[in-house]
């Protein structure tokens, strides 16, 4: 856009007062408003100038002129546009040393808003930007604004492409794939196939730095499917603006962590009151008079700062959305995490995208049944808690999510026994039976496995060991007889078979 595609826009009515032809053809890379007397500070090369004339006076007025034009021609500005309410006219003063300095001057009419140009010149600007432009000032300072007032990231990259002049797909994405924010129109974006583009490259990926962020669920990425869609440069200063964003979010949150610890804190402790567990969940933001709530737990084979708290919270966001949660720390380092509502299916198909920022890490999780309301929280801890140390226990060196509703057998419920008592208890029941040194050990220790999976039937014993009935009942005595245990009774029985799951 140069001078003179300004000055002929009949809407704003600009008034042009002084130019020499070949200035009007100067191409306009920005907008300044200023009402500064020495502005030259913040004038960029073929910036318009926007002034209302506040620091004019007819005191001086000629003199403060001079300063201020010169300015304008030491900062190399195109052209300079003086409103004309302050002093019902563009003083001669300025006129006059705006033709000593080169510098075209015009009149902008009381009644034309100084934004009305300014998005005149933008609109124009983003319709014909190259991909070596940056982000123009209006749009940066405009992006600022919303970051000190803390808008969130849906608002602000609204406001970054809001002056493209055309749709452009947008998102700012977590690692895991997570859309925390997209452009109007944009498609819905699954989670593996973002993470896919991420990884592969397609497209044009920005990361969004921010400093506060300690793990990387809390590092965020701005995307564009089209990598013609907007200038390079122009998203660097979008991601830098969405970085500062992200930072004060992320202390917002470790802030309101130190409610839900508390929290914890409460949970674990036994005779915790439903009306202080109420009080705290209200606290944290949560509903306290209505359940059902869900109870999660995780931990990192890491033990980093952070690290499990931040999967667990990303985790949560991808099946809970927006909606209210508390996600804290455990007195031993466990994370936890407070969601009303029951325990989505959803959450199963996520731990592996979670997992998958930290591959090398495993991410062990627990859930416990719902509680119905706050005076059932202990206890869903207590049973999330024991699914964790089960999804520890069946795949120690990869990731995996447990729920305790799924404990419906015995050999699912001991799983989340710790493996030193279980190899305890195995020890006491069976005794000489797991004896290496005992040669005979092993043929009765496969006997009565046998014996206890065919339902204590001496017939199908036999057959299934090829043996005669009357050897399965001569070694069924000897087990007795190590093992202290009469196999007629149901109850010898089960500690025996507990004995054996124990040792699986």
């Amino acid at each position: 856009m140069h001078v003179e595609h300004l000055l002929r826009d009949e809407t704003l009515g600009l008034r042009l007062l002084w130019a020499e032809d070949t200035l009007l053809e100067r191409e306009i890379s920005g907008v300044t408003v200023t009402d500064l007397e020495d502005p030259v500070r913040f004038v960029r090369p073929g910036e318009v100038v926007l002034s209302g004339l506040v620091w004019w006076t007819p005191d001086g007025g000629q003199d403060k002129a001079e300063r201020f034009v010169a300015g304008l021609r030491g900062a190399d500005a195109a052209v300079l546009l003086a409103g004309e309410e302050t002093h019902g006219a563009v003083p001669g003063d300025l006129v006059e040393a705006c033709v000593r300095h080169g510098i075209p001057v015009a009149a902008v009419p009381a009644h034309v808003m100084f934004r009305a140009v300014t998005d005149q010149v933008y609109f124009q600007q983003w319709g014909e930007l190259s991909r070596h432009h940056a982000l123009p000032e209006i749009a940066r300072a405009r992006l600022s604004r919303l970051a000190a007032q803390d808008a969130g990231p849906e608002a602000m990259l609204a406001a970054a492409f809001a002056h493209l002049g055309r749709t452009a797909a947008a998102y700012v994405l977590t690692a895991t794939g997570r859309t925390v924010a997209a452009t109007e129109g944009a498609r819905a974006l699954p989670a593996e196939e973002a993470v896919a583009a991420l990884m592969d490259g397609s497209g044009t990926t920005i990361p969004v730095d921010s400093e506060a962020a300690g793990t990387p669920y809390e590092r965020l990425h701005l995307y564009l499917p089209d990598p013609d869609a907007a200038p390079p440069r122009m998203l660097q200063e979008v991601a830098a603006i969405l970085g500062r964003g992200q930072e004060a979010r992320i202390r917002r949150r470790a802030a309101a962590r130190r409610a839900v610890d508390e929290l914890g804190t409460l949970l674990a402790r036994s005779g915790a009151e439903a009306t202080d567990v109420a009080a705290a969940l209200r606290t944290c933001g949560l509903p306290a008079a209505e359940g059902p709530y869900q109870v999660i737990t995780a931990e990192t084979a890491d033990r980093r700062e952070g690290l499990a708290e931040g999967a667990l919270a990303e985790a949560v966001a991808h099946v809970a959305g927006p909606g209210p949660a508390a996600v804290g720390r455990l007195a031993d380092g466990t994370a936890f995490a407070v969601v009303p509502g029951d325990f989505p299916a959803g959450f199963g198909a996520v731990w592996p995208l979670v997992a998958g920022c930290e591959p090398s890490v495993p991410l062990h999780g627990g859930a416990g049944s719902p509680a119905a309301g706050p005076e059932g929280l202990a206890g869903a801890l207590a049973e999330a808690r024991y699914a964790l140390a089960s999804a520890r226990s069946i795949a120690p060196d990869a990731s995996l999510l447990t729920d305790a509703t799924a404990f419906t057998s015995l050999d699912t419920l001991l799983t989340g026994v710790p493996a030193e008592v279980r190899n305890a208890y195995s020890r006491t029941v069976l005794g000489s039976l797991i004896d290496t040194g005992n040669t005979s050990a092993a043929p009765l220790l496969h006997t009565l496995r046998t014996f206890l999976a065919c339902d204590g039937s001496w017939a199908r014993t036999a057959e299934a060991l090829h043996l005669h009935v009357n050897t399965v009942h001569y070694r069924i005595q000897r087990i007795e007889h190590f093992t202290g245990r009469d196999l007629s009774r149901l109850a010898d029985r089960l500690d025996l078979w507990a004995a054996l799951l124990c040792r699986s």
